[in-house]
């Protein structure tokens, strides 16, 4: 797979089909046509880097995000009657995901990264064409200095995630209630308590709401799960960390106190 990105936020992708054979099969290899790939969307989200971001989409309900939709997909006529559809389905590049030679196996952080799973078998963003797919929350359609702009939230998108396509979410038919996968079939419930200290409280209320909607509950749902890397998760360390949202560093640490956990947020600036 071969990417490449202009100075006006264009991004291409073509991925190798292979060759012909003469009775009309396809034979493997990466010569030949290729298939290209255009976003009609880049994201301006709320997580402006890797660290942080939820592992997967709808563990905060409050990150919001807005996708710039690019020329010519640019169109009202091309999202009427996306208005009456609450989700949405998204295919997108892991853009800083790509890796030159992709492996069969990873550690997911769910085994906390010490059992090795097939890439197919996980929800990696290390995989051979780097897609991901995720379910949002649909927030409208909008203008913003001209641009169309669709609104999301519930996402775990980083900042200029390419969009490849958008789907209505069809409840009843993307919707399998009975559906289980073993090694991670319930949702992670152990939260850390969450508390901000003085400084934190009054950068926090100096910041306007319309700006940074639910930022309160985003933090609290970014550091409760333990954002750390796996070998690091669960343990009490003077290390302070820092995860980037909008455009401030939300700098926090971890702490145990009486055999109890917490999240102490120094500051937000």
């Amino acid at each position: 797979m071969r990417v490449t990105e202009g100075a006006d936020e264009r991004f291409g992708v073509e991925s190798g089909l292979g060759d012909e054979s003469e009775n009309g099969d396809r034979k493997t290899g990466c010569s030949g046509p290729g298939l290209a790939v255009t976003p009609i969307a880049i994201t301006r989200s709320c997580f402006r880097d890797k660290f942080g971001v939820p592992r997967q989409a709808g563990l905060t309900r409050h990150a919001h995000a807005e996708l710039v939709i690019r020329p010519p997909y640019d169109r009202e006529d091309a999202f009427r009657g996306l208005e009456t559809a609450s989700h949405l389905w998204l295919i997108f590049w892991f853009h800083e995901a790509v890796r030159a030679e992709w492996k069969p196996v990873v550690r997911p952080p769910r085994l906390g990264g010490n059992k090795k799973m097939g890439v197919f078998a996980s929800r990696s963003p290390f995989r051979p064409n780097s897609l991901g797919l995720s379910v949002v929350r649909n927030e409208g359609l909008a203008r913003r200095d001209g641009r169309l702009v669709l609104r999301i939230s519930n996402h775990d998108l980083i900042e200029g995630t390419p969009i490849l396509d958008i789907k209505p979410y069809l409840p009843f038919a993307d919707s399998v209630p009975e559906a289980s996968l073993g090694w991670a079939d319930s949702p992670p419930t152990e939260r850390l308590e969450v508390v901000f200290l003085p400084e934190a409280e009054q950068q926090l209320a100096a910041l306007p709401s319309g700006d940074y909607p639910d930022f309160r509950a985003l933090i609290e749902d970014v550091v409760s799960y333990d954002p750390r890397p796996s070998f690091r998760r669960g343990r009490d360390e003077e290390r302070i960390y820092g995860a980037h949202l909008y455009d401030l560093n939300v700098r926090f640490r971890f702490v145990t106190e009486g055999g109890e956990k917490r999240v102490e947020i120094l500051t937000v600036c």
